[in-house]
């Protein structure tokens, strides 16, 4: 099949999403009010509180959920065939991930901004609250110790992606100046930002930076990661509108120009999808599609990390909120663009069959590399643009949002602390500093102390990710679902995906329980029973608060 019927149904199917969907989300589910006064205004503190232009929010909240994620699950789940991961994105973009992310930012918005996890003893209740944290914890540790890997990782293998990375943070702090100080427009200000990210990349291959491969005791990978844990830390308390928002936007700019590169490659070029729309011959060891697949991708589709980002760091910065729908659910969108492309270059961008398999030789195998090879065959294809430099291009893409990602963890993370030093009424850990050291001293006892000197211990605790992930989406899920209960609007629309979930997460969960014991790996196996136990009560406490709301919705009206 052509690769551009693909692109035209993935992208037609989010458009109606957008257009449709959306907007019958926000006027007769969430019912949005263009008068709320928002957090931002109402707690405004010009560091975390800050009332931001809805483009430049959505630039923040899209390239912070996206990341190498939704490059990474489906370059990944293609292994069972292009078919099911093209399905599951799309189809999940509109009726999982748009609701979720929207919904998220809707129910801090209307709770003084509290995170979902803080929000779910408001409306579920404490022992759901309890066990929500635990989850968040675990997943914001694993991304933040693992993205440091991937992005250590990238730096090591492209040399020449070394100086766009890192200068696309100074020309954030220069956009983030120029933008809240007025000294010029919004529009003048973004094709400045695009164009010097662009030269930067166009340099790169011209000033590689290569870290050696030994730094005193450390490897160059370690020295890499403790570099990056010690930017996040700065940024994380610097104010939002320093550089979190406009390092964001302006890769959230730099990625649409990327898509439609990659996506104009392929209208030229029209490849054709070289893998097989089911496989039916895949590698030995590798699992079931389902329920595999609906964990494998997760950002792209769903995922339980948007909804921290949601309501944890973008709702603070909430102009209106009408905005909601175009942040939250068109983020979701974005996302899905991207997840898409990365289907696409992972199966069309490889001359044959062969080819195809010889990356695909093993579950786990594709990910970033498949992405970045097969995008930098079509591009030059396509398009004609240097290989080296194509590479260079999707692999800046790659590492910026996979940067911008760990940028907001950690700062969700701190969150979390100060979240947990209001609960246990500890004073010093509600502050900024503490917190953070905090926050980074967790991810780089897992990093080091699981990892040795190499700082990748992160990687131990991965193969969890995915389904303590989506056990994160249900709860979020859970919690949208109770408050439309109470205000007695239709719930079906987030109840039903929230069902999925959790069945797909439980079953995938039982699935890797019996992986792990067979592989004789009884720290995995015993972190599975955790998340697998804490699935089984946010299920029971799922129908509990669903039951005493609907029970009290009956008393009111008799």
């Amino acid at each position: 099949m052509s690769a551009i019927v693909l692109l035209i149904l993935g992208l037609g199917g989010m458009a109606a999403g957008y257009f449709l969907y959306s907007r019958f989300i926000a006027t007769k589910i969430y019912r949005l009010d263009p008068d709320f006064r928002t957090p931002a205004h109402e707690y405004e503190d010009g560091v975390d509180f800050v009332p931001t232009n809805r483009f430049i929010l959505w630039g923040h909240h899209f390239t912070s959920v996206a990341g190498a994620a939704p490059i990474v699950g489906p370059a990944i789940a293609v292994i069972w065939g292009w078919l099911p991961a093209f399905l599951w994105v799309v189809f999940g973009t509109i009726f999982f991930a748009g609701v979720h992310d929207f919904g998220a930012i809707w129910a801090s918005v209307r709770n003084k901004a509290k995170s979902v996890g803080a929000l779910t003893g408001d409306v579920v209740g404490k022992r759901a609250r309890s066990i929500f944290m635990i989850v968040i914890f675990l997943v914001l540790l694993m991304v933040n110790a693992v993205f440091a890997v991937v992005i250590a990782g990238l730096m090591m293998n492209f040399s020449t992606a070394v100086v766009p990375v890192w200068g696309a943070i100074l020309v954030a702090l220069i956009i983030g100046q120029l933008i809240y100080r007025r000294i010029l427009s919004l529009p003048v200000v973004s094709v400045l930002g695009v164009v010097a990210l662009y030269v930067l990349i166009f340099i790169g291959p011209s000033v590689p930076v290569q870290m050696p491969a030994e730094v005193g005791a450390l490897s160059g990978n370690a020295v890499w990661i403790l570099i990056l844990f010690g930017y996040a830390a700065i940024a994380s308390l610097l104010p939002v509108w320093v550089l979190l928002q406009p390092r964001d936007y302006i890769n959230g700019l730099q990625l649409f120009i990327g898509l439609i590169v990659l996506y104009g490659s392929i209208l030229f070029l029209n490849p054709t999808l070289v893998a097989p729309a089911i496989n039916p011959d895949v590698p030995a060891g590798t699992p079931s599609m389902i329920p595999l697949l609906f964990v494998t991708i997760a950002c792209g589709a769903i995922s339980g990390f948007h909804g921290l980002v949601s309501s944890g760091t973008t709702s603070k910065q909430l102009n209106r909120e009408t905005d909601a729908r175009f942040v939250g659910y068109f983020g979701a969108v974005g996302e899905g663009m991207l997840a898409l492309a990365a289907i696409l270059a992972a199966t069309a961008g490889f001359a044959t069959f062969a080819d195809w398999q010889a990356m695909y030789t093993a579950f786990g195998q594709g990910g970033v590399n498949a992405f970045v090879e097969g995008g930098a065959y079509m591009i030059h294809n396509g398009l004609g643009l240097n290989e080296v430099t194509a590479a260079t291009l999707l692999t800046v893409m790659a590492a910026l949002f996979a940067g911008t990602t760990m940028d907001t963890g950690l700062r969700l993370q701190r969150y979390i602390f100060q979240e947990w030093g209001e609960i246990y009424n500890q004073p010093w850990m509600k502050k900024n500093a503490p917190a953070t050291l905090l926050a980074v001293g967790s991810c780089l006892l897992l990093a080091f102390g699981a990892g040795g000197a190499d700082g990748t211990g992160g990687m131990i605790i991965w193969p969890l990710f995915g389904t303590t992930n989506q056990l994160l989406a249900g709860l979020t899920l859970l919690v949208i679902t109770v408050m439309l209960v109470r205000l007695r609007r239709p719930m079906w629309y987030t109840l039903v995906p929230l069902c999925f979930l959790l069945v797909m997460t439980i079953a995938a969960l039982l699935i890797q329980l019996r992986a792990f014991f067979e592989q004789g790996n009884y720290f995995l196996l015993f972190l599975d029973i955790v998340v697998l136990v804490a699935a089984i009560l946010v299920a029971m406490e799922c129908a509990s608060a669903l039951k005493r709301s609907r029970a009290e919705m009956t008393e009111q009206k008799e």
